[in-house]
């Protein structure tokens, strides 16, 4: 994947700067600086893991570790309707993975990317408290429970007008 370098305008740097200063620019604070500036740009580009690390005065490495440990956070644009599948234990045996699998086949995109469009992303989730409905996918705020691969189709075409 080629990386296109990302150039920050001079506003949304004074945005992340505005945050950092916001908790003190205290390193401790790195997660909860991170979720504010996550919900202003939408995602955690490297340029922004970039003034948050100099802000925070701690290395870009920690900022990526920590954008990449934590599934919350996503260094990609999501897209309008993001796609989360359930991967959990209850929900892989039920098939969540086929269910997956339908969903790449038919967004044509990986795990981890947007549609072209900028619709739909497609991501992966833990386990989101809802095994009784598994296999389960959220799109939005939205939850699908006991879905199977034939039923992605339908749930695609609801938010393709949109």
């Amino acid at each position: 994947m080629s990386h296109i370098k990302l150039e920050l305008k001079p506003e949304q740097v004074a945005k992340i700067k505005e945050i950092c200063k916001s908790f003190n620019n205290d390193p401790g604070e790195l997660i909860n600086v991170l979720h504010k500036t996550q919900e202003t740009f939408g995602y955690l580009p490297a340029e922004v893991q970039e003034v948050v690390a100099a802000e925070l005065n701690v290395s870009v490495a920690k900022v990526y570790g920590v954008v990449t440990f934590y599934s919350f956070f996503t260094m990609i644009p999501k897209g309008k309707h993001p796609i989360s599948i359930c991967t959990g234990t209850a929900c892989y045996v039920r098939g969540a993975e086929k269910v997956l699998d339908e969903f790449k086949r038919i967004l044509n995109v990986k795990v981890g990317e947007t549609t072209p469009d900028g619709k739909f992303s497609l991501n992966c989730l833990r386990c989101v408290g809802a095994c009784g409905l598994a296999p389960v996918v959220l799109i939005g705020e939205k939850v699908y429970g006991r879905v199977s691969p034939d039923g992605v189709k339908d749930i695609i075409k609801e938010y393709e007008e949109q």
